[in-house]
């Protein structure tokens, strides 16, 4: 598959020079130039305040508020505006309230921040934490499904679950799995954070309680800011912090913001990467990611390195991994080939954004095979 027809590649809109193959998305991702100068212009206004209105900044608050929304089909009174998806996941926790004696499900391996609260969560009330193990067969889905439906298990009361693993982009697929957490009376809590902005994500399709995600990846914004869809029936609850603008009059999700919200650089950056990929569209985006991850996959397979195939993967992240594993050194010899992936659980994670092109995944296939052929020598 190539990508003739699909989404061009943004490269120009990036810094990211020929010869580079950057393909850490799933990490952090470079700043698009229109990123960075949005906030070197909020640096400016903070530097110099007496030539800059501060109430211009709540603009930028709700436009990133709104472009947030839009990447998973929410509204904008659906969004709170948190700090990091950690904060998220801890206001997520410290408002449910499963019954004792019940299950919370997420599977091995899992985001420190996807299981610590919600650890704690299990403690305070009485629950088992069901973690389900790692497939031989890579099929998360069906794993989850038997795990629902285990008999003699007690009822799963909470599922914190991905939409892939953050591993190594294999596949969850929450359209199988929320109908069943449903009939069980689960709650859904969906850590996005290697999903928005690189595939359609829906809240109409999965109905969640509570989803986060930040804009650091996959949505091409900074640290420091992160996204808390709260579902109608979870708008009560006491927020982490409490200041002037979250009162319990505050609109909607607006319940949960964070405290100093206004930040003129970093919200400006954020609105401006969600602008840019919802200009794009997060279909045209995965299609176009799907097509250079499948090309690295054609290149792997010769090499021997075994690589899920759809629909076990998602189309924008590939785990490598080989019989015997792969050489300990294995990154920092292709970061030496100006080729940047990462090592997540024993499986190379290969993910690139808009910025690469065909021309980056042969580079990366030919700095692995002579990478693979030094070790085998």
């Amino acid at each position: 598959m190539t990508t003739a027809g699909l989404l061009p590649c943004q490269r120009p809109l990036f810094e990211v020079p020929q010869g580079v193959s950057y393909l850490d998305a799933a990490a952090w991702t470079p700043l698009p130039i229109a990123v960075r100068r949005a906030g070197e212009a909020g640096i400016l206004a903070k530097a110099r305040p007496w030539e800059h209105c501060r109430a211009d900044f709540p603009a930028w608050t709700e436009r990133a508020r709104a472009g947030a929304a839009h990447l998973i089909g929410a509204s904008a009174d659906d969004i709170a505006i948190v700090g990091s998806v950690s904060h998220a996941m801890a206001t997520a926790a410290a408002h449910l309230a499963p019954e004792p004696g019940s299950r919370i499900l997420r599977v091995a391996d899992e985001f420190p921040s996807l299981c610590l609260p919600f650890d704690r969560l299990a403690g305070d009330r009485g629950l088992t934490v069901d973690v389900v193990p790692r497939p031989g067969d890579g099929d998360w889905t069906a794993a989850l499904l038997a795990a629902i439906h285990r008999p003699g298990a007690a009822p799963v009361s909470v599922a914190t679950l991905t939409p892939s693993h953050w591993t190594d982009g294999a596949a969850i697929d929450l359209d199988r799995l929320v109908p069943a957490l449903r009939t069980a009376g689960a709650a859904l809590v969906i850590d996005a954070t290697q999903a928005v902005g690189a595939m359609p994500v829906e809240i109409a399709r999965w109905q969640p309680d509570y989803l986060a995600f930040p804009t650091y990846k996959w949505t091409l914004g900074p640290y420091g800011v992160a996204f808390l869809y709260v579902a109608p029936w979870r708008r009560d609850g006491r927020p982490l912090e409490e200041h002037g603008g979250n009162r319990p009059s505050a609109s909607g999700a607006r319940r949960f913001d964070r405290g100093e919200l206004h930040d003129p650089v970093s919200l400006a950056m954020a609105a401006t990467g969600l602008e840019l990929v919802g200009g794009w569209g997060s279909a045209a985006i995965q299609a176009r990611l799907r097509a250079l991850t499948e090309q690295l996959s054609e290149r792997c397979a010769a090499l021997g390195i075994a690589v899920s195939e759809p629909p076990r993967r998602v189309g924008h992240v590939l785990g490598l991994r080989a019989a015997g594993g792969l050489p300990p050194d294995l990154v920092e010899r292709l970061s030496a080939r100006r080729v940047f992936v990462s090592e997540r659980s024993g499986a190379l994670r290969i993910s690139p954004h808009v910025w690469a092109d065909e021309d980056d995944i042969e580079h990366c296939a030919q700095a692995l095979r002579d990478c693979l052929s030094d070790r085998s020598g």
